[in-house]
């Protein structure tokens, strides 16, 4: 139950960054394919959150992102690590 209101909360957060038109196209982008991973059913949760957490890593690492949302992403790779 807490794994979903955690789950949840870092759905909102990505959605947030990826509505946030001061951040790049492709940051954005990426922010709803990671939602999109950690939405997948067929997926154990440790799975979908390596694969959310690979996407937002990269997206971090990015010489475009301003550091808001550089913030962002590393509270919700943060949040992912717990879920695992």
């Amino acid at each position: 139950m807490v794994d979903n209101v955690k789950l949840k909360q870092i759905l909102d957060v990505l959605d947030q960054l990826a509505e946030d038109t001061s951040v790049p196209r492709n940051i954005r982008r990426g922010a709803t394919d990671a939602k999109g991973r950690l939405l997948q059913a067929d997926e154990a949760m440790d799975v979908k959150a390596a694969s959310a957490t690979s996407i937002l890593d990269e997206l971090a690492n990015d010489p475009n992102i301003p550091l808001h949302g550089r913030t962002l992403i590393w509270n919700i790779i943060s949040q992912l690590e717990t879920m695992k």
